[in-house]
Formats: structure tokens, sequence, C-alpha cells
């Protein structure tokens, strides 16, 4: 498993580094398919000292990314409760494993489209919006329940798929009454 570490605007010494490697080593044991971890702990300079540290941890594996933030007055605290939230998502990952996904065809990346400079550049010009980050993430061919399974891992409001029953990028996201929403954008 490949740990990667960062620390924003603070400096991470031996000690931290230690705690940190000591305590995401041990999602091996659980997740044997792990690629890389990755863990950024930063410091916020607020007025109080309450939630100064925040702990962020991703986790990827080959066919799911868990991710938990958490943040405290203590930086160890932040790292501990950052680490159970995904113990927990393991936890419930493993218990709602249920028969692999097996492809009736066989998904190419190559069939997922690019997106090329000109459309990046065409974005980049507009004037009311500036694009402060572009984050770039692998994506893995799943269908609609996998997708739901793994936004709930996430806890995240939205979840950019590559449908594989459609054969199309598709964006779940979860609706106001508490069901889910699917976009499935189509070339006109």
């Amino acid at each position: 498993m490949a740990l990667v570490l960062t620390g924003k605007n603070m400096n991470l010494y031996e000690d931290t580094k230690a705690y940190i490697e000591k305590k995401v080593s041990k999602f091996d044991r659980f997740l044997p398919d792990i690629l890389d971890t990755r863990v950024e702990i930063s410091k916020e300079a607020t007025k109080s000292s309450q939630d100064r540290f925040i702990a962020e941890i991703t986790v990827q594996t080959k066919r799911k990314i868990l991710r938990a933030e958490e943040r405290s007055h203590d930086l160890r605290i932040a790292i501990d409760n950052a680490v159970n939230k995904l113990n927990s998502q393991i936890a419930r990952l493993k218990g709602k494993r249920k028969t692999r996904w097996q492809a009736k065809e066989s998904i190419r990346t190559e069939d997922i489209p690019v997106v090329s400079d000109e459309v990046w550049d065409q974005i980049e010009d507009e004037t009311n919006r500036k694009i402060v980050r572009v984050k770039q993430f692998s994506v893995i061919p799943m269908n609609e329940d996998e997708a739901v399974e793994q936004m709930q891992l996430l806890s995240h409001d939205f979840f950019v798929f590559y449908n594989a029953d459609l054969g199309r990028i598709n964006v779940l996201y979860r609706r106001g009454d508490g069901n889910y929403g699917l976009l499935d954008p189509v070339v006109a």
C-alpha cells in the first residue's frame, strides 16, 4: 500500500508521521486490495482553538474510494476520529458485499470519452467564473446500486460514475426528499 502524507499550513514531524502510519497500516488487514492511501493534515488559523486541526484520509481500492474528514482541537483526536470513521465505512462495505458485478461485455478505458484541451480552454475562458481546482479521478464501471452504495460510503450528496449498464458517465445525486436522482447526459 502506498501512503502519501501531506501537511497543509504545518510541518509533519516524525512522531506524527509514525503515528499516522501505525493507524493507517491496519486498513490492509480489512481491505487487501488497497492501491493507495492519502492523508492530508491541515491547520487552520482560527480565533478559537476548536476545530483547528483537520485530518482528511482517502483510501483508494480497486473498486471503491473511501474518504473521511474530521476536525478537532487536538491533532491526534482528529486523526483517530477520521480513522474510526473509515473503519465504520470499511465494516459497512464488508457487510454489504454482494456477488461481484460481472460485465456482459468487457469495457475498455479507451471507450470512456476524454475531455479535449479545447473544451478545457473554453471553460477557462468564461469571464464570470474561475476554475480554481481541477480534480482528476479514475472511474470504475459500476451499476446504479453500486454507485448508491459508493456515494453512501463517501457521505457525499452526489457521485460521478461510469454506468456499465448504459455505457456512459452518469451523476447520481441525493434529492431533498431523501431519494436519489440520476443525471444521464446524452450527446445531442
